[in-house]
């Protein structure tokens, strides 16, 4: 057993202090609003929720998925996030692995540039977009995909670019030895190198766009390609009419369950992700 040094520990007690406050706030919040999606509009604003006198209504759930069009927001969701982390990955990673081995004209201006990229707010873009878009006649879904796809290239472009950087080029002589091309080497060797980086940027791409709401409010112009953050906005809207408030908080905790799995089955792959471009090969 390693001995416990209490210096190097109590040093560390206030981060252990606000980490046990941050879970504890996080862990009643979402407690909180489970037992709000199991309890009626009644029990919430009396502020019996844990009490559950009427029972569970998980009937709250179903009445989300179909009543409130949640099945809808969540298809679309997913629809765009599917597609956008598969289109990101295609551009992005062989554009990674280009910057990343070979020197050329324009190379370190397009390093540059999209470090430059991932630096300008989407506010000071998206209007400028919206106004092409109109005169252009581009709309709906391929349009919002495209934006998210647009939106996500630089930072997975740079992310993939420093782990392609610490593989040796080793692996690159063998291959072209064996007489392999150089696409059939990136995708046969060097792409499934990186696969925790691949698997991490996806992951967080995934629920960038999953989260998404500013692109989605302004570029959707109809419940029937809301995803789930506009749904969202929509359902408590509606609240002032219906007063399902039950079904509002079973709402966010169907809309919240993605992303909460994904971290839950891949917190290893996100953690040997985000270190392992540290380790030089």
């Amino acid at each position: 057993m390693k001995k416990i040094n209490w210096k190097k520990e109590a040093r560390l007690l206030p981060g252990y202090l606000i980490v046990v406050v941050w879970v504890a706030f996080t862990a009643v919040m979402l407690g909180w609003i489970i037992g709000a999606s199991l309890s009626t509009s009644r029990e919430i604003f009396s502020g019996q929720i844990f009490k559950f006198a009427s029972g569970f209504h998980f009937e709250n759930y179903a009445t989300a998925w179909n009543a409130q069009n949640v099945s809808v927001f969540f298809g679309n969701s997913l629809l765009y996030s599917v597609v956008s982390c598969f289109g990101v990955l295609a551009i992005s990673a062989p554009t990674a692995y280009v910057l990343s081995r070979w020197n050329f004209l324009g190379g370190k201006a397009l390093r540059i540039g999209l470090v430059i990229a991932m630096s300008v707010p989407i506010i000071m873009v998206i209007m400028p977009i919206y106004s092409l878009s109109i005169q252009w006649g581009i709309k709906g879904r391929v349009l919002l995909m495209a934006l998210y796809i647009m939106m996500r290239v630089p930072y997975t472009t740079i992310y993939l670019l420093d782990f392609f950087s610490t593989l040796s080029r080793t692996y690159e002589e063998a291959a072209y030895l064996d007489g392999c091309s150089a696409p059939k080497t990136f995708l046969k060797i060097m792409l499934p190198l990186v696969q925790p980086a691949v698997i991490t940027v996806t992951i967080f791409n995934f629920m960038s766009v999953w989260n998404e709401f500013f692109m989605a409010l302004i570029f959707t112009n109809s419940e029937t390609m809301a995803p789930v953050g506009v749904g969202l906005l929509n359902i408590i809207n509606s609240m002032k009419y219906t007063g399902q408030y039950g079904g509002m908080f079973a709402a966010v905790i169907i809309v919240f369950l993605p992303t909460f799995l994904l971290y839950i089955f891949m917190s290893e792959k996100i953690i040997a992700g985000v270190t392992g471009g540290g380790v030089k090969g």
